[in-house]
């Protein structure tokens, strides 16, 4: 994989046909080391936000060993990291899944949101002489979503009466029992994790179980233009302060999910300007590719011209954009701030879009092809404070 000092340095030396996806595995490094030394707990990354073998390499070398993955597939890909404690947290699987995970690969936690699932993997760990004896559940709890860009708690969760009956029914089958719930992504400020360990303070008060194990799941935002959350720190104060207030035991062990956090920044995007109309540009990717969430929810990423140097005194402007394919809702609406006067040909990075970007790039009209580079320099925008020292291309222990 070729390292380049910058996105500008790239593109000047390589003048790239295709839409090319930059890796700041520096940046996932950092994300990760701040986690690891800030939150009182184990550390889970959660697997469906970037894959990339470049990331997972950084994320691992600053010390995380802990996996949320949701799919057989991420499964098998996963479980190829050394050491890695992989939990499968979705709450919903298929029976095939859940014997993949437990026979196959030894993975004995697992997430769970109803009566149905619960039965579904005790039979499905059945071993020759009975039950499983070494489970971890998980029960996911619906908690309410505060100033959270991506709601889940419509599609998983359980709550009230039904909740606190399932989770005396885990604690039956299960060797340790936990909790566990997800603000939503991209959650603005802590206010809705204080709300999530209320609701789980009066569950466990409900269900009068003894609870071994706490997740606070993920939500930890990223940084963007149109999104300016609290700082990370009061998410983790507010975590501390909560979970100190909750019936249990000082020895229960805390887990969190971050993936946006932990990647949003460590990847960047680079397209050419094929089109220039009034103040649409037409970009050799879109919405059906790393830019979905640009197109399907409205996500307003950091953008710099990258091709030529800009004069500081020219005016910048919004621009929307369009992507290639010929569907009309190929189109990200900004605004994206740019040179006047940029024009077909120039070169655009756009920022932050590690987080899903990746993840979500579809084949649509055969566009959906990238190239892959490194670059070394920071990030568009950061949540993080700066490190003396930046451990620029950290060992990537897996192979690609």
């Amino acid at each position: 994989m070729e390292k380049f000092a910058s996105a500008a340095d790239f593109v000047k030396k390589r003048s790239p046909v295709l839409p090319v996806l930059a890796a700041r595995p520096h940046a996932a490094g950092r994300a990760a080391r701040w986690f690891l030394e800030n939150f009182p707990g184990d550390v889970a990354y959660a697997y469906k936000a970037n894959a990339s073998v470049f990331l997972i390499g950084a994320l691992y070398g600053a010390g995380i060993r802990h996996f949320d993955v949701a799919s057989v597939a991420e499964l098998e890909d996963a479980i190829t990291i050394p050491n890695a404690n992989l939990h499968f947290m979705h709450p919903v699987k298929t029976r095939f899944a859940i014997r993949r995970a437990y026979h196959d690969f030894g993975l004995n936690t697992f997430a769970l949101d109803s009566e149905d699932e619960l039965q579904k993997i005790v039979e499905e760990t059945m071993g020759p002489s009975g039950p499983a004896k070494d489970l971890n559940l998980f029960v996911r709890v619906a908690v309410p979503a505060i100033n959270s860009r991506i709601p889940l708690e419509h599609k998983f969760g359980v709550s009230g009466d039904a909740a606190a009956q399932l989770l005396i029914k885990a604690r039956q089958v299960a060797a340790q029992v936990g909790i566990t719930f997800h603000v939503g992504s991209q959650t603005t400020t802590p206010d809705a994790y204080v709300s999530a360990l209320e609701e789980i303070h009066k569950l466990i008060v409900l269900s009068g179980v003894v609870i071994d194990r706490l997740d606070v799941g993920g939500g930890f935002p990223s940084v963007y233009p149109d999104s300016r959350p609290a700082p990370l720190s009061d998410f983790i104060t507010a975590i501390e302060d909560g979970v100190r207030s909750l019936p249990m035991r000082e020895n229960v062990r805390l887990m969190c999910e971050p993936g946006r956090a932990l990647v949003a920044e460590a990847e960047s995007l680079i397209v050419r300007v094929d089109a220039r109309r009034g103040n649409e540009l037409f970009i050799n990717d879109g919405g059906y590719g790393v830019l979905f969430d640009a197109a399907h929810l409205d996500f307003v990423y950091p953008v710099q011209a990258v091709s030529r140097p800009v004069d500081s005194r020219e005016e910048m402007i919004p621009f929307s954009l369009w992507g290639p394919t010929c569907d009309s809702i190929d189109y990200m609406a900004g605004p994206f701030v740019l040179p006047a006067s940029i024009q077909e040909g120039d070169y655009i990075e756009i920022g932050n879009v590690g987080a899903y970007g990746r993840a979500l790039a579809g084949r649509f009209n055969g566009y959906g092809a990238y190239d892959d580079v490194i670059l070394l320099d920071a990030p568009l925008l950061s949540i993080y404070p700066d490190e003396a020292e930046d451990q620029v291309g950290e060992g990537l222990p897996l192979s690609s």
